[in-house]
């Protein structure tokens, strides 16, 4: 009575072992380029958000010499010499990289080592283990306790009055259209 159980367990597990290797056929000859990104997590955002918010990374034993320039947020892990120009996008300079460049970028979070200047329409951030050798222009900065900072610091305000973000601009454009501006 036992003896009769084993064999039909083993019979009915494989046929249902049998489909399993039916399925991954399909898996490898998709993992191409499509099948791989399709594992990544920027393959569950939407398509709209993947590509509006694509970010590129250098890994940490890449060294470029030269210009970087792109419409992407960019990570770098490495070394860079040069000129990195991601004008309405987001630098972030990790731990580990040393960059001997100027730097022109929407925004710029620093957590290694940079040597030169600094421009960013919208912020400037120095993160505690982060150090900035260069001058800094840029609306909004923050230096936190513990970064390293040797330079001088200019808040332009240009990029705050095109984005309307401030408070002052509404309340004259308020005025100027003839009503009286809301106190809050």
């Amino acid at each position: 009575m036992w003896s009769n159980k084993k064999p039909d367990t083993p019979q009915a597990a494989h046929p249902e072992t049998k489909n399993l290797p039916v399925n991954p056929p399909p898996k490898p000859s998709a993992a191409s380029w499509e099948g791989t990104t399709a594992m990544s997590t920027d393959a569950m955002r939407p398509i709209g958000a993947t590509a509006d918010r694509a970010t590129a990374r250098l890994g940490p034993s890449l060294h470029v010499k030269g210009e970087i320039s792109g419409n992407e947020d960019l990570v770098i892990e490495g070394t860079v010499e040069g000129l990195v120009q991601l004008d309405e996008r987001k630098l972030t300079v990790g731990a580990a990289a040393k960059l001997t460049a100027d730097i022109i970028a929407r925004e710029v979070v620093v957590y290694g080592t940079v040597k030169g200047n600094l421009r960013a329409k919208d912020r400037i951030e120095i993160k505690k283990d982060g150090s900035v050798n260069g001058d800094l222009t840029t609306a909004r900065i923050m230096i936190e306790d513990g970064a390293y900072f040797k330079g001088s610091i200019e808040i332009d305000k240009s990029g705050e009055k095109e984005s309307g973000a401030g408070s002052f601009s509404r309340t004259s454009a308020t005025a100027a259209a003839g009503a009286a501006p809301k106190t809050i």
